[in-house]
């Protein structure tokens, strides 16, 4: 298989996202950085659209299930408390800078769950979502490339 399409499925896959595609994608594959960098970016943006449009029906589906339930209660009281206060007082703002930080669980599918928790509207949440991932992935392409590890 293409050594891309792995780097854009794993840039899709949570917590892994960007910041684990990157990496493998230079250092295993030794691919080009820029399009190493542009296909993690579009692999990272695939899910969030589907996420803001869709989790809440999926949501209302998997409440079926009691343990399912206490799992998501679990999920989202601690995302919500994560970011609470800075949402509040940033909105948008605060969503591009929480996904750009080059962390585990800081990434594109937990801001997405920050935008659906505190109802952000879908495009600008999007757009937000979307410069956050670009500048973690310059953040992570540069430290790959330049030798620097994260890890």
């Amino acid at each position: 298989m293409n050594p891309y399409i792995y780097v854009f499925l794993i840039s899709m896959i949570p917590f892994i996202e960007l910041r684990g595609s990157i990496p493998y994608g230079l250092i295993v594959f030794h691919l080009d950085p820029l399009l190493t960098f542009t296909i993690a970016i579009i692999g990272n943006m695939v899910p969030v659209p589907l996420i803001l449009l869709f989790l809440e029906d999926l949501e209302k589906f998997a409440r079926r299930w009691q343990w399912v339930s206490h799992l998501l209660d679990r999920i989202f009281e601690r995302t919500y408390k994560k970011a609470n206060e800075k949402v509040r007082k940033w909105e948008y703002l605060s969503l591009i800078f929480f996904v750009a930080i080059p962390l585990p669980g800081t990434g594109a599918w937990t801001g997405s769950l920050i935008a659906y928790l505190f109802k952000m509207r879908i495009k600008p949440a999007t757009v937000a979502i979307f410069i956050g991932v670009v500048i973690a992935g310059i953040a992570v392409t540069a430290a790959v490339f330049y030798g620097l590890t994260l890890i």
